[in-house]
């Protein structure tokens, strides 16, 4: 299976304790925007912005930024989180 880079962002909760950003790992677009930046499964999409990112993947932006060396597995590279 390939494996991709993206860029992951949001707009709507940009203050104090959010999540602006983030690179993944993943194999496509819909595959890296189900990608939380905490890397914590007990963040489903339906309680997201409770953990300071998005609403629902939709709300995601994502852009294709590379290809993953072999041997990466899917999941955060790096994230930007905001603290207050």
């Amino acid at each position: 299976m390939n494996l991709y880079l993206y860029l992951l962002s949001q707009d709507q909760y940009n203050g104090y304790d959010t999540y602006d950003s983030c690179v993944v790992c993943a194999a496509d677009p819909d595959a890296a925007r189900l990608i939380h930046p905490a890397q914590d499964s007990t963040y489903q999409p339906k309680n997201w912005a409770a953990s300071g990112w998005a609403n629902a993947p939709e709300q995601i932006n994502c852009k294709l930024i590379g290809t993953a060396e072999p041997g990466m597995e899917p999941g955060v590279i790096c994230a930007s989180f905001n603290a207050g």
